[in-house]
């Protein structure tokens, strides 16, 4: 299992490094406070926020209403960004294999979906994260999915290979 998981984790590693390059310049992040600083600097609360402010900044550019934030979907997606970095896997499903819909709360949601990464130094910033997202399309599909309206945001010091950087999980709900 442990060999399965370093091939994805070296595998997946490679997105956020190749959408950065791609990325938009960083006006784009106007308005959105801290949104290229580090989450250790930013603290809990701000990185989410700075997260939420950027998805919204995309969906508005796109004549879509904001994402508001769910306190169980936050919930599972911060326990997923915990469980990867603390077991070392890179996966939407769980270690046991369980797809993430089977974490994520249903009471009130017709559709569900999840975006995840993780970057260190300069790509651990929710800027460098929304960019890689928008610039990858089962993510990018994610954040402008007109159903989902509301979101919780999980981000956790470290990452699923072991060392600093920072782990996001992002669970929709619509």
């Amino acid at each position: 299992m442990r060999l399965r998981n370093s091939r994805r984790l070296r595998r997946l590693a490679a997105v956020p490094f190749f959408a950065v390059a791609l990325a938009a310049p960083a006006t784009a992040s106007a308005g959105c406070g801290g949104a290229g600083s580090s989450p250790a600097k930013l603290g809990e609360t701000g990185v989410r926020h700075a997260t939420l402010c950027l998805l919204n900044q995309q969906r508005a550019a796109h004549g879509l209403r904001p994402l508001r934030a769910d306190r169980g979907l936050a919930k599972a997606a911060l326990g997923h960004s915990k469980d990867m970095v603390a077991h070392r896997y890179f996966a939407h499903e769980s270690r046991t294999g369980a797809p993430f819909s089977a974490r994520l709360p249903r009471a009130g949601f017709r559709v569900l979906g999840e975006n995840i990464g993780w970057g260190s130094g300069s790509l651990a910033t929710p800027r460098s994260m929304v960019r890689a997202w928008m610039h990858s399309a089962p993510h990018r599909h994610n954040i402008l999915q007109r159903r989902y309206r509301y979101i919780g945001i999980g981000v956790v010091a470290g990452s699923p290979a072991g060392g600093s950087g920072a782990t996001y999980s992002t669970d929709f709900g619509g």
